[in-house]
C-alpha cells in the first residue's frame, strides 16, 4: 500500500507517527511539506530538520514529483494545508482520501451561520459525504462541527497529536517523582491568553492561603510574561513559583517527569493540546480544562485525572486541592495516565491502526479500533462534557 500525507509541514508531533509509518511501509510512505516552516514557530524552537527525512518531499522544490504522489498513492492523508486545490483534484477523481482536521468552529458553532463560510464547507467536505473520503477527528469536539454541515456521516474517527513516547519503570513514581517535601505541579505553554498561564499566580495565592505545601513550575514565554511575573510579586507567591522561561521540549519532559501533577487551562480555542500527551506520559495526575481537543479523547475523569469546565478556576482548585490531599489517589491516576499513553495513545498504536484500518478500506470494509486511534468518534458538543463531572467522588 503507497501512502501519502499531505500537510503544511513536519513538526516533533507529527514526526513519532511519521517514522512508525515509514518502519511499515517503507519506501511507500511518503511526506509531502507543502510550505516552509513560518519563522514563529522557528523562535519557539521549532526544526526545520524532518526535511531531511528519507520519506519527506518538499512541495516547493519538488512539485511534479509531490502531484503525483497525491493523485497516484492509493491512499491520501490530508492534514491541513492550504493547498486544498491538490487535495479537491484528488477527491475529484474518487482515490480513497482520509482527512485529518481539528474543529471548524473553534470560535463558537454560531459561525456555521455564515452562508459564505457554509459554501466553503460544502464545497471542501458535505459534496463528498458519498464518496470514499472518511474524518480522522483531532480533537473530541471535531464530529459536533462537521455534524452540523452533514459531512462524513458514519465516517469520523478518533485522531490526535502524537508526540514521543516514552518508557519508565516504577522508579518514576519511587525515585524520579519525589515523595517528601513539596508537591510539584507543572504547567508548560505559551504565556498568552487563550492558555490563561494568569490561573496559575491565582493558584499559588490560594494554596498558600490554604497553607498547602507545594511549588509551582511555569515552562514557557510569550507576550504575558512580565504581566505573570509582576502578579506573582505582588501577590507574594514568588517563593511558590520558578519560572522557568522558554524550555526545549527535552527539559520540558524533564519537569513533568518530576512533578506529580499537570495543570492544563488552555480555553475552547486550543485545537488540541499535546502537552496532555506529554505530561500523562510523564505519569502526572492531570488537571485539565475540559474545552481543549485532547481532553474528551485522552482523560477518564477520576481515573486518569480531573476535568474541570472551561473558565471556572474554582473547579480548578478544587481539583488540584483535591489532589495534594489524596496521594493515594494522586499516584492512582498519575499511573493510569502514564499507561493511558503506553498502551493506546502513542505513535506506534495509532499507525498500526490506521494502516491495518487502510488495508480492510481497500478491501470496501470499514473496520474501526475497538478504543483509542481509529474508534468511532462520538458527537460530544461542546459544553456537555461536564455531565458526570462528579461521579468519581
Amino acid at each position: 500500500m503507497k501512502l501519502t500525507f499531505i500537510s503544511n509541514y513536519i513538526n516533533h508531533h507529527q514526526i513519532p507517527f511519521s517514522e512508525a509509518c515509514y518502519k511499515e511501509l517503507g519506501a511507500d510512505y511518503t511526506f509531502i511539506q507543502t510550505s516552509p516552516m513560518e519563522a514563529e514557530r522557528l523562535a519557539m524552537g521549532w526544526s526545520e530538520e524532518g526535511e531531511k527525512l528519507p520519506y519527506v518531499r518538499c512541495l516547493y522544490q519538488e512539485e511534479e514529483l509531490c502531484r503525483r504522489l497525491i493523485m497516484e498513492s492509493d491512499v491520501l492523508l490530508a492534514g491541513w494545508t492550504d493547498r486544498e486545490d491538490l487535495i479537491g483534484a484528488r477527491l475529484q477523481a474518487g482515490g480513497l482520501t482520509v482527512r485529518i482536521s481539528e474543529r471548524l468552529y473553534r470560535e463558537g458553532q454560531w459561525k456555521a451561520i455564515s452562508p459564505r463560510g457554509l459554501i466553503r464547507k460544502y464545497k471542501d467536505h458535505t459534496r463528498y459525504r458519498k464518496k470514499p473520503v472518511y474524518l480522522l477527528c483531532a480533537g473530541g469536539y471535531v464530529p459536533s462541527d462537521f455534524r452540523i454541515i452533514r459531512a462524513y456521516p458514519g465516517k469520523m474517527f478518533r485522531w490526535g497529536y502524537f508526540p514521543p513516547t516514552m518508557q519508565y519503570g516504577e522508579e518514576l513514581w519511587t525515585t524520579i517523582k519525589k515523595n517528601n517535601g513539596p508537591i510539584q505541579i507543572v504547567w508548560a505553554g505559551r504565556f498568552i491568553p487563550l492558555k490563561h498561564p494568569e490561573y496559575m499566580i491565582k493558584l499559588a495565592e490560594d494554596l498558600k492561603q490554604a497553607g498547602c505545601l507545594f511549588h509551582i513550575h511555569l515552562a514557557g514565554s510569550g507576550e504575558m510574561e512580565e504581566t505573570l511575573k509582576q502578579l506573582a510579586d505582588e501577590q507574594q507567591v514568588c517563593e511558590h513559583i520558578t519560572f522557568h522561561g522558554f524550555c526545549e521540549p527535552e527539559q520540558v519532559r524533564k519537569l513533568m517527569e518530576e512533578s506529580h501533577i499537570h495543570v492544563f487551562t488552555s480555553n475552547h480555542l486550543e485545537g488540541w493540546g499535546a502537552v496532555v500527551n506529554e505530561a500523562m506520559n510523564s505519569g502526572c495526575a492531570e488537571v485539565a480544562s475540559g474545552q481543549a481537543g485532547a481532553v474528551p479523547y485522552l482523560i477518564e475523569h477520576g481515573k486518569n485525572g480531573l476535568i474541570f469546565p472551561d473558565g471556572r478556576y474554582d473547579c480548578m482548585l478544587e481539583a488540584v486541592k483535591f489532589l495534594l490531599e489524596h496521594p493515594k489517589e494522586r499516584e492512582r491516576m498519575g499511573k493510569n495516565a502514564y499507561r493511558t499513553i503506553t498502551d493506546l495513545w502513542n505513535a506506534e498504536k495509532a499507525a498500526a491502526e490506521l494502516i491495518r484500518f487502510l488495508q480492510e478500506l481497500q478491501k470496501g470494509n470499514v473496520i474501526p479500533a475497538k478504543a483509542g486511534p481509529l474508534s468511532i468518534a462520538p458527537v460530544i458538543w461542546p459544553g456537555k462534557i461536564y455531565r458526570d463531572l462528579t461521579a468519581w467522588r
